[in-house]
């Protein structure tokens, strides 16, 4: 007599007229299969990040302050002072200006490595490290091939590039965040979701919004699972509009000279058109974030939802360079349109009609092209030219005037010779020193903005007079003359 599993178990390799049963290798790989994937593309993406950000570093090719800002904070914090940006303002607390706490994890790294390169590669190793959780949600969700594509996708997306290209800023630190916690969403690990979301109040003060957007989320997909998830979920978000609040309205203020948040009037000074202000830059940028990026099949996926909050503020902001693509604005809603997009396919692969189970088949593969087509024309590009990896002799020039500066000297100066002063200077933006006469001027005069320098130099600081030490390539350090 045959045993019940002899029975009920046909043996398919013995008779070949009975089926095999259908599997998905793809979609149930073998244990660790692929375990490595998004490590290694998470490493690949490290050195292009680098290469290019700190490339642009070697070119002098900062287009802001905010290299400069953000290592004047955490050369601060590397050595145990309170966090002062006197670019801002001679002593201005940068607490007074954004809530970002979190930047002073970088302390210990740069006070081993004491230039804004780590910032760049630090920044980089985080937008690198985010890709590790989308690939593995993707992999987890759709198989081992598709999964690595959407890595692909996401990892070459045009907000993270743009963010790579735009020096440095503290929302490196929320991408990860973001993509962790929407990674422990979607394998409905409620718990990890919020732990991993809470730190975002300490990245920026709007990011609370996003907090309570992710809690949200997370409340209405665990309300059938687990009640008690749900609940600690609405706490959570509750938190988020709460830790907003507060800081905006008690925290920024109490730290900012003027006790506000300056940032109130990019919304109030809209000039009257409100949210419709540039509508069709806002739709632009909609598409570029739904269509490229995801086949427009994310808006399916409740995980959109998170993105709101930050369209929200900038939608509604009067400052224009909210709007659009550029800039680093957009990196923190790739981890969630992305992950969105595999939400979606995971939910559309089982739709009746088959036409749409067609298209998600073939979505992974078609976002990947179009990430690597639309590379060609962003700054990841530049991979493959061969001046990115060389250092002009304009900046070895430059840089050899600058090295001129003593160590510890005080210096004003414009956006060029900024970071290359601030790891071992007190820097000033030019024209905001509030009566301090610095030791130094350095000016990137590479446009002749100022025809008369020591006669600018005057006219900033009629106690004081400056002469002209050396120039390199446009940039002209002047020095200040004692008396006698």
């Amino acid at each position: 007599m045959p045993t019940p599993a002899t029975s009920a178990t046909p043996n398919t390799s013995s008779d070949p007229h009975i089926p095999a049963p259908a599997t998905r290798p793809e979609a149930h790989p073998r244990p660790g299969a692929g375990r490595r994937d998004p490590w290694l593309l998470a490493g690949v993406l490290f050195v292009g990040y680098a290469i290019v950000s700190v490339g642009r570093y070697r070119h002098l090719g900062q287009r802001s302050w905010d290299l400069g800002i953000f290592e004047q904070v955490i050369r601060a914090y590397a050595h145990l002072q309170a966090p002062v940006a006197d670019l801002k303002g001679p002593g201005f607390n940068i607490l007074g200006d954004h809530f970002s706490p979190v930047t002073a994890l970088l302390a210990p790294l740069y006070r081993v490595f004491p230039s804004p390169v780590t910032l760049l590669v630090a920044q980089a190793a985080l937008f690198a490290l985010s890709a590790v959780p989308v690939t593995r949600a993707a992999a987890r969700l759709l198989g081992r091939r598709r999964g690595l594509a959407i890595g692909v996708a996401y990892g070459l997306s045009w907000g993270l590039q743009q963010a790579v290209d735009f020096d440095f800023h503290e929302i490196c630190f929320a991408v990860p965040l973001i993509a962790f916690s929407l990674e422990a969403l979607l394998a409905r690990r409620w718990r990890a979701a919020l732990l991993w979301a809470l730190p975002l109040v300490l990245v920026k003060e709007d990011l609370g919004m996003t907090l309570a957007a992710i809690a949200l989320v997370v409340a209405l997909r665990a309300r059938h699972d687990s009640v008690r998830a749900a609940r600690y979920a609405i706490g959570v978000a509750v938190f988020g509009v709460v830790a907003v609040a507060v800081t905006l309205l008690l925290v920024i203020p109490s730290f900012n000279s003027g006790g506000t948040y300056d940032y109130w009037n990019k919304v109030s000074d809209s000039g009257g058109g409100g949210p419709f202000d540039g509508l069709d830059t806002k739709l632009r940028t909609l598409g570029w974030l739904l269509i490229p990026t995801t086949g427009l099949l994310a808006i399916r996926s409740p995980l959109l939802l998170v993105a709101l909050p930050t369209l929200g503020w900038r939608f509604a902001s009067s400052y224009s360079q909210y709007w659009g693509t550029d800039w680093h604005y957009s990196a923190v809603l790739m981890p969630v349109v992305i992950l969105a997009l595999v939400d979606a396919l995971d939910t559309a692969r089982h739709s009746p009609r088959e036409w749409v189970r067609s298209y998600v088949r073939q979505l992974p593969a078609a976002v990947a092209a179009a990430s690597v087509a639309l590379t060609t024309s962003l700054p990841l590009a530049a991979l493959t030219e061969s001046e990115i990896y060389r250092k002009p002799e304009r900046v070895t020039a430059i840089e050899r005037l600058l090295a001129q500066v003593p160590d510890s000297a005080s210096v004003e100066a414009n956006i060029a010779p900024i970071s290359r002063l601030t790891s071992r200077c007190r820097v000033f933006w030019i024209s905001t020193t509030r009566g301090i006469d610095p030791d130094f001027i350095a000016l990137d005069n590479s446009r002749n903005r100022y025809r008369d320098v020591e006669g600018y130099a005057r006219d900033l600081h009629p106690d004081a007079r400056y002469t002209v030490k050396g120039t390199a390539y446009g940039v002209v350090l002047l020095e200040r003359r004692t008396a006698g």
